[in-house]
Parts: C-alpha cells; sequence; structure tokens
C-alpha cells in the first residue's frame, strides 16, 4: 500500500502545484476583461497629386498604449489633388465619393458613430492658398460637406503647415519602430535605448526632413520640442516649398523653355508637346514666366546628357548666401544629419525604380551616382525596354533621380557614411509611412506626454513566486521517479 502512495507522490505533486498556482493568481492578479473590440480612425492625405484615405484601428482599450495602432486599409482617390480642383471646387468633394463609400464598407457600423475622420491637406493647397485664397477655401467649403454627409464623427479638413507635416512624418516613423517606448516581456513600459530616426519624405510639391538633434536651432522656426511618453525630443525640421517631386520637374522645365530648347534630363528621342500655361501655372514657376502667349504650346526634345541635367537640377539650390553658421540652401539654417533615417514617399519610388532598372542595390552615394547617370544616358527607346509599363512618367525618372542624388549631398550634406544610414522605405510593417498615422495620433491624443505606468495580466512578484514553486515541486518529482526507477530495478 505504501508503494503505491509512493509511486503516486509525483503526479500529487504537480497537482498541488497547478492549485497553487490557481490559488495565486486568483488573489494577485487583476480581472481580466474579454478581448475588447477595435476602434478606428480616418485620415485623408490630400496631397497636391492625389489624395489617400487610410484607416487605422486599435483596441478599444489601448488607446494610450504604443505600438497597437496600425492600418486595416487604404484607398487611392481617382484624379488629381484636391488643389486641381480650383475651377471646380465642387468636384473635390465628389472626387472622394468612392473612397468614402469604401471606409463605410471596412468599419463595422456599429463603429461608424464613433470613429473619428479628419482630412489633411498639403503642400497642393499651400501653395493654392497664397496664389489664389478663395478658391482654397471653396475647396474646403466643399470637401467639409461631403464629408459631413458620412456617419462618422468629422472632426475637421484643414491645411497642415509645412513644419506639421515634417513633424507628424517623424512621429508615424519612430511610433511605428516602437522608438519611443516598447513593451518588455516583463510587463512594463520602457524607454528603448536605440534612440530615434529621422525621417525625410518626398512628395509633389515639398519636401520635409525631420532629425532629432541635441543642439538648439540657430534658427527657432526650424525647432520643435515634443515630450512624449515622458521623455523630451528636441526636433530639427523644415519644408522646402516648391521643391517637391512635381514642382521640381516644372521648375526644370520652365528654365529649358528659357534657355536651351533640348532637355538634358529627357532621354533621346523623347519629344513633347508642352502647354505654356501648364508650365508657369504654378507660383514656384512664375518668376521664369515668359513675355508670349500663356496659351501657346511649344515641342521640346530630350537630349539624354547626365552632365547637363546635373548643371540644370543644381542651380535648383541657392547656396550663395547663409545667415547661419552653417545652411543647408536658400538661406535655411540645418544642422549635421545626424542618425539613421527612413526616406519615404518620392524618394522611396525613385530609389526602387533605380534599384530595379539598373540593378544596383543604391546603397551608397556613389552607387547612386552610378544608377542616376545610367538612366540619365539612355535612349527613349532603351529606357522604353528596360522598364515597360511606366507610360508617361518613364521620362522623368531621371530628372528625378538627379534631384534625389544633389538634394541628398548638396542640399542636405549626407556623404558617404551618413548614406549609409539612410533606408528607403514605404512601410513599416503594414502601415504606410507618411504624416497620416501621426497626425491622427496627435489629434486623438494616443500618445500622452507621461509614461504609461501600466501591467498587463498578473503582476511581475506574483509570476516570480509562481515560477520558483513550479520549479520546485517538478524537481521534487522528478527526484522522486528517479529514485522509484532505481529501485525498481
Amino acid at each position: 500500500m505504501a508503494g503505491k502512495v509512493l509511486s503516486l507522490l509525483p503526479l500529487l505533486l504537480l497537482a498541488v502545484a497547478g492549485l497553487v498556482g490557481l490559488l495565486l493568481l486568483s488573489f494577485r492578479t487583476r480581472d481580466v476583461p474579454e478581448p475588447p473590440g477595435l476602434k478606428y480612425g480616418i485620415v485623408l492625405d490630400a496631397g497636391s497629386s492625389h489624395t489617400s484615405l487610410f484607416v487605422y484601428k486599435w483596441p478599444a482599450d489601448k488607446e494610450n498604449d504604443t505600438g497597437i495602432v496600425g492600418q486595416h486599409s487604404s484607398c487611392d482617390v481617382r484624379g488629381g489633388g484636391i488643389s486641381s480642383y480650383a475651377d471646380n471646387p465642387s468636384g473635390a468633394g465628389q472626387s472622394l465619393v468612392e473612397c468614402l463609400d469604401q471606409a463605410l464598407r471596412d468599419v463595422p457600423k456599429n463603429r461608424h458613430a464613433g470613429t473619428p475622420l479628419y482630412l489633411g491637406a498639403t503642400a497642393g493647397m499651400r501653395l493654392l492658398h497664397l496664389t489664389n485664397p478663395e478658391a482654397s477655401a471653396s475647396i474646403l467649403v466643399a470637401v467639409t460637406q461631403t464629408l459631413s454627409r458620412y456617419p462618422f464623427d468629422f472632426r475637421g479638413a484643414h491645411i497642415l503647415s509645412g513644419q506639421d507635416e515634417g513633424v507628424f512624418g517623424w512621429v508615424t516613423v519612430n511610433y511605428l519602430l516602437e522608438n519611443f517606448i516598447k513593451y518588455g516581456w516583463v510587463g512594463r513600459w520602457f524607454p528603448p535605448k536605440k534612440g530615434t530616426m529621422g525621417a525625410m519624405d518626398l512628395g509633389g510639391a515639398s519636401t520635409q526632413i525631420t532629425f532629432e538633434t541635441a543642439s538648439p536651432a540657430e534658427d527657432p522656426a526650424s525647432e520643435v520640442q515634443l515630450c512624449l511618453y515622458g521623455q523630451r525630443y528636441r526636433v530639427y525640421t523644415h519644408s522646402f516649398l516648391c521643391y517637391g517631386r512635381d514642382q521640381v520637374l516644372q521648375r526644370l522645365l520652365a528654365s529649358v523653355i528659357q534657355t536651351q530648347g533640348f532637355h538634358p534630363c529627357w532621354p533621346r528621342g523623347y519629344v513633347a508637346k508642352v502647354l505654356l500655361q501648364d508650365v508657369y501655372g504654378s507660383p514656384c514657376t512664375a518668376a521664369q514666366r515668359p513675355q508670349t502667349n500663356s496659351n501657346a504650346s511649344i515641342s521640346v526634345s530630350g537630349s539624354g546628357d547626365p552632365a547637363l541635367c546635373q548643371n540644370l537640377v543644381m542651380g535648383l539650390f541657392n547656396s550663395s548666401s547663409c545667415h547661419f553658421s552653417r545652411c543647408s540652401f536658400d538661406n535655411t539654417f540645418q544642422p549635421p544629419v545626424a542618425g539613421n533615417f527612413i526616406a519615404f514617399s518620392a524618394f522611396f519610388y525613385t530609389v526602387n525604380f533605380l534599384r530595379i532598372v539598373t540593378g544596383l542595390p543604391v546603397a551608397s552615394l556613389q552607387q547612386l551616382e552610378a544608377a542616376t547617370v545610367t538612366i540619365c544616358s539612355q535612349t527613349w527607346n532603351e529606357l522604353q525596354t528596360r522598364a515597360p509599363g511606366e507610360g508617361s512618367r518613364l521620362a522623368d525618372y531621371c530628372a528625378g533621380a538627379m534631384f534625389v542624388w544633389q538634394l541628398m549631398s548638396r542640399g542636405y550634406g549626407f556623404d558617404e557614411r551618413a548614406f549609409g544610414r539612410v533606408t528607403f522605405q514605404q512601410k513599416a510593417g503594414d502601415t504606410a509611412i507618411g504624416w497620416a498615422l501621426g497626425y491622427m495620433l496627435n489629434l486623438t491624443n494616443m500618445i500622452p506626454a507621461d509614461p504609461p505606468g501600466l501591467r498587463k495580466g498578473s503582476e511581475f512578484g506574483s509570476w516570480v513566486v509562481l515560477l520558483l514553486l513550479f520549479a520546485a515541486l517538478l524537481l521534487a518529482a522528478l527526484v522522486l521517479l528517479l529514485r522509484q526507477v532505481r529501485s525498481v530495478k
């Protein structure tokens, strides 16, 4: 009889361990509710060349956490940006309907009323507001009327400043990469030691550079101080209006029409008829407007000359004067670039095109130069063979690549070492990188200034006691089992 009891002792010890664990959990943990539902937020990114709608989602009980807001779906609005509807403001609102209808389907019906909806317009509308404030106001009224008809919690349509666009892009990047705060396996939030990443955005009408810096900016307009999760950040940011990809292409074309007649950044064999009012309709090219009839059109041919193309692009950057200890260009203060960077939007699309077409990894400035020269040396027929399916955009890739190269090296001051710390990226996980997520996080107060004092599940001390008890009982059970095996032998 005693032998049978002894043989069952290991199993009894394991049962006791399980019972003790359950008792500890019942006394030392908080009540854990059923998994929460999801909440949603919608942001319309009304850029200069197009509008994108993003639907974000997060657990309903975790609004002050980090790393939990992700992209649920997205939709690209057909047609141009809302600024292109200056002569037809109602068309700007109507253009959004298809994507808003998709959002109705993507967000569960019982969540519609509690889903915040925002529209943020960027450099295209900033330019329109400079030249025609009445038209920009009419467009905002039209899109507001359309957005207000939907059952979401519409919270306004606004034009973002260049500084906001840069800072919100930086917040998005570092939020998605968990550089502000991270949840550890011990059940506590903690600030990571890896530091933040800089953000570079190249849109259609402007480009932004934003990164953390240790020293105060000489130009107060270029500095933003943030307090996120109890950590303070001094951030340098600047937005260059008229230095977005589309406006750069128009400025180069305006210079060609004025001086050369042949476009060195277009491939040999490519010819296009250009309507002057399309080239000089922007405030970015207004100063170059000729005295001839703006309704006239001219024919422009490509010459495919990398050296002349480089000189043409370099003429965009004014480095003749600087009222600070150091500048990037156009008399703009900029501290030396520091740390790692993510370059997105047209930076990514341009470099990705170069990688695919030339086969170069573009991991250094030298390779960026080589890939750019390769593209700019192609004839129109050769380029079409190398990159079929690009359509009308194909002829402008040389100019776009040359601009990215000159902007990063001569404009922002990236040398080979600094360039090696730049990642060209479109998404972080399943979420598109851009200002939209940072904008929503800010307006919904989902990033607190103070550090969260949150724990999940059992308290840490309970887990330690529980693990030690299990280990002791399991060791005792194993010892008894070994003794039984030896006694049988």
